[in-house]
């Protein structure tokens, strides 16, 4: 049996161990688009844009979704070589030739990746781009996922030289304009490229705006905002990640709660939108990224704050 609202109980306990996580910011729960929890524990207000980090990979697959929808770039299968060859190193692995657009969004074009460890030697250099592609192959294109920054990255310079328009604009016109949302400037890269996958800055309320158009299959106040079809092809899992063991889309991640199909866009340090379709469930939660160690569990609390207490609150309704 359908249930609506969520379990005033299991949300209380929510909301009393979500204070008690010390980094945790912000917690927004919305259902069937009614928002019923809004917090903010410590930082910034929910109308504030915060950095959040690698959750721009979900947003930069949706400028890309939206521009195919637009008739800006001609589909997911169109290879990277068309825009970007020049690019290229001098004498290339002939791969390069065959990376899709779709690689890119999936993670699987094979490139050695530029996070991590790389990631410093990365930012640090003259050119984003020339560098993402100059990385020699670990996997084959299509093939395994492997998670590189530099690939979101190179994704970013393909769309600003197929549209003649940089990531920031597109992002602005094709996203922030329908949804009403803020899309402040972000970091660019040495040649004026926005950065592809990180540093992008949304206030928790956009986040929840962002997420509700994926709940809703891409249409936003009757507008359609992503093609048909997007979401549910974006939601289909591709490479699975060799760290958490979660399968990864159109830069989204998916995991399983019970019976239950989990979507989400995952930041740095606990920058999180879970959507669960199946509840009408889109739930935002934003954190103070720093410190960070390899010991720390605080994006582990946020999976189990939603595992554990917003999804059986939904379940149960109210």
């Amino acid at each position: 049996m359908a249930t609506t609202g969520l379990d005033a109980a299991l949300v209380a306990t929510a909301v009393e161990e979500a204070a008690a996580l010390p980094r945790l910011n912000s917690l927004i729960v919305a259902r069937d688009g009614e928002v019923l929890v809004e917090r903010v524990f410590r930082g910034p207000d929910l109308d504030t844009p915060v950095n959040i980090k690698s959750a721009s990979k979900s947003v930069l697959a949706a400028v890309a979704g939206a521009a195919i929808g637009q008739g800006l770039l001609p589909g997911v299968e169109a290879p990277i070589s068309t825009w970007l060859a020049d690019d290229f190193p001098v004498a290339p692995d002939p791969r390069l030739n065959t990376l899709t657009v779709e690689n890119l969004l999936t993670m699987q074009a094979g490139l050695g990746s530029t996070s991590g460890r790389n990631y410093g030697a990365w930012v640090s250099g003259r050119d984003w781009v020339g560098f993402a592609l100059a990385q020699p192959f670990e996997a084959e294109p299509g093939g395994r996922m492997v998670y590189s920054t530099g690939t979101s990255h190179i994704l970013s310079a393909l769309l600003t030289e197929a549209t003649d328009r940089s990531t920031l604009a597109l992002t602005r016109d094709l996203l922030g304009e329908p949804l009403g949302i803020d899309i402040p400037e972000w970091p660019a890269d040495p040649q004026g490229v926005y950065f592809g996958g990180n540093d992008m800055l949304m206030a928790p309320r956009d986040l929840l705006t962002f997420g509700e158009l994926y709940r809703n299959d891409g249409v936003h106040e009757g507008r359609r905002v992503l093609p048909e079809g997007w979401v549910e092809t974006s939601w289909r899992g591709r490479g699975t990640s060799r760290w958490s063991g979660n399968p990864y889309g159109y830069g989204w991640w998916i995991k399983q709660v019970g019976e239950r199909e989990v979507y989400f866009a995952w930041g740095y340090g606990g920058q999180m939108v879970f959507v669960v379709p199946d509840l009408a469930l889109t739930v935002v939660m934003t954190s103070d990224p720093s410190p960070v160690t390899q010991r720390d569990d605080h994006v582990d609390r946020l999976h189990a704050l939603l595992d554990q207490r917003l999804i059986p609150a939904a379940e149960r309704g109210g």
